[in-house]
């Protein structure tokens, strides 16, 4: 029995080694290539090029109705107060999104008597104590819209209530 297993295990090391011997490994990570920032003129082509779509067309519509300009109405409201990163009251209008709407984590709130969603980047345990009429002072991370949303949509960078700091905003963990 032996005299088997000693060749075997003997014949085993040998191929094992040949193979590990054989791999090449590679210590440089492939280099990419820095990506050129676009020039004015080929910023203004991509976008005729994406206007001709049927999403653009869709876009400029939605623009155009009285839905799209009350939500960009609102949104450019917000938008003149983020830039100086000030704090905004808002009251909780409801704890859940509107229906179909892929955000993540969200509550309604009115702003100054307009209504906006609330969006958080990750899934704050802290603020699913919020209940509705709750006042809370919040710091807007960024405002956006789409047309599939009738309110504008506000990133929260900071929350507080009470003078208490209920959620902040994590920093990006990149490279």
């Amino acid at each position: 029995m032996k005299k088997v297993i000693y060749p075997l295990i003997l014949a085993l090391l040998v191929v094992s080694g040949l193979v590990f011997a054989n791999r090449e490994t590679e210590k440089e990570a492939p280099k990419k290539a820095a990506a050129q920032p676009l020039t004015e003129a080929e910023l203004r082509a991509a976008r005729q090029q994406w206007e001709a779509t049927p999403g653009g067309i869709a876009y400029k519509n939605w623009k155009a109705s009285p839905e799209g300009k009350k939500v960009l109405a609102a949104s450019a409201k917000i938008q003149r107060c983020n830039k100086g990163y000030s704090d905004l009251e808002a009251v909780i209008t409801s704890l859940s999104l509107p229906a179909g709407s892929r955000l993540g984590f969200g509550v309604m709130a009115s702003i100054d008597g307009e209504d906006y969603i609330l969006r958080f980047d990750d899934d704050p345990q802290q603020l699913r104590s919020l209940k509705v009429n709750d006042v809370i002072m919040i710091k807007p991370h960024s405002v956006s819209h789409a047309p599939k949303y009738a309110y504008p949509i506000v990133a929260g960078e900071q929350v507080e209530r009470d003078g208490k700091i209920l959620y902040k905003h994590l920093p990006w963990k990149g490279c």
